[in-house]
């Protein structure tokens, strides 16, 4: 009697739960009303299932439940086969899969079909950060290729392919797209599995190293909404964020004029500029993914925090101590995993960089403050 009760509460618990709970889906933010409408079929028809199913194993317990009177030493009637019963069964189970598969199929056959005239962008998945290419005034996309990846090409386009010297390169986490006009993803990895995901846009799709994924969407609000990795993609993860930040066509068009081409950004060393070492080195950090394990305000991430790290005596994992200074932060970042620091594991990625890229990061973390020498 106890187990049909508690079934029949966990039921009402959980259609309470579902109906009260503050945590719903964002806002919709783009074309794919139809990812909502999906969802709330599977929830349905799901939610349907789980009420009938334990409701009626509540009355079964509490129907055939053991008595005691005449009913005792009663054994139910062994009965194996029923046709009409598993017939039912097949039937009933069918029509579920089959209203819980085919709308998510229909929507998934136009999720991966964009329309022709789409605005093509490319997102490049790397730990942990985020990069974007536009073709530009050829309106195609030069070849790439992991071999070709280097601190000056960190999306390892092609340099003799003349398609590509003139694509627009975002070296950093955050991206415009044109309100109203269809955006065609086409996501690759340069390292580990990745997925980008931007909620309210309903879009999300896996990027699997050596191979490109595709989908599409039209944004629909303008506004900055946050994007984000959703595979587990190392200790960094959680802090691999990026913005797509959505804006009148005339205001996108503007600040793409603004972005560097591929030639560009060849012709010219990463940290060039007017900028001071220190502003160099934070775009920097924040570019090549950093910040997602060394924090610059004293918290604790898989990596030890900038602040006040310049002129600490570090313990190292065997004992030893050293001073963090010019030489052992640039060979720190040079081979991360040549030493490791006491309470932090040898996780830090090998990076290519240039010369002028690691002064300008040691200087920005050179500006974080001197710490004690203990």
């Amino acid at each position: 009697m106890l187990i049909a009760v508690t079934l029949v509460v966990l039921v009402i618990g959980s259609l309470w739960f579902h109906f009260a709970s503050p945590w719903w889906t964002t806002p919709l933010a783009s074309n794919w009303q139809r990812m909502d409408d999906t969802l709330t079929i599977t929830f349905a028809i799901t939610g349907i299932f789980f009420v009938v199913i334990n409701l009626f194993l509540a009355y079964m317990v509490w129907r055939f439940r053991h008595r005691e009177g005449p009913h005792v030493g009663h054994r139910a009637a062994y009965q194996p086969h029923n046709k009409k019963l598993e017939w039912w069964l097949i039937g009933v189970t069918s029509v579920g899969i089959v209203a819980l598969l085919a709308p998510g199929l229909l929507v998934y056959a136009d999720y991966v079909r964009p329309p022709h005239d789409a605005l093509v962008l490319e997102v490049i998945g790397q730990q942990w950060q985020w990069r974007f290419r536009f073709a530009g005034a050829s309106a195609k996309f030069g070849g790439s290729d992991p071999r070709f990846v280097t601190a000056a090409n960190p999306l390892g386009l092609d340099p003799a392919d003349a398609t590509g010297q003139d694509n627009i390169v975002i070296d950093g986490n955050e991206v415009h797209l044109p309100l109203n006009r269809a955006v065609r993803v086409v996501a690759r990895s340069n390292d580990v599995l990745h997925d980008f995901f931007v909620p309210p846009f309903r879009a999300r799709m896996n990027i699997v190293p050596g191979m490109v994924s595709s989908f599409w969407f039209t944004p629909t609000l303008a506004g900055r909404f946050e994007a984000m990795c959703a595979q587990l993609c190392g200790v960094g993860h959680p802090n691999m964020h990026g913005y797509v930040v959505v804006e009148s066509e005339a205001a996108f068009d503007a600040w793409l004029k603004t972005q560097p081409t591929f030639a560009m950004t060849m012709r010219a060393p990463a940290t060039a500029g007017g900028a001071s070492p220190a502003a160099q080195g934070e775009a920097l950090a924040q570019s090549k993914g950093c910040l997602a394990c060394h924090s610059v305000d004293g918290s604790v991430r898989v990596g030890p925090s900038w602040k006040g790290l310049f002129g600490k005596n570090e313990t190292m994992a065997d004992g030893s101590t050293a001073l963090v200074d010019d030489a052992y932060l640039k060979s720190f970042i040079r081979e991360p995993s040549a030493r490791v620091v006491k309470g932090f594991a040898p996780i830090m990625p090998k990076i290519e960089l240039a010369d002028a890229e690691v002064d300008a990061l040691v200087a920005y973390i050179r500006s974080q403050g001197k710490g004690p020498a203990n």
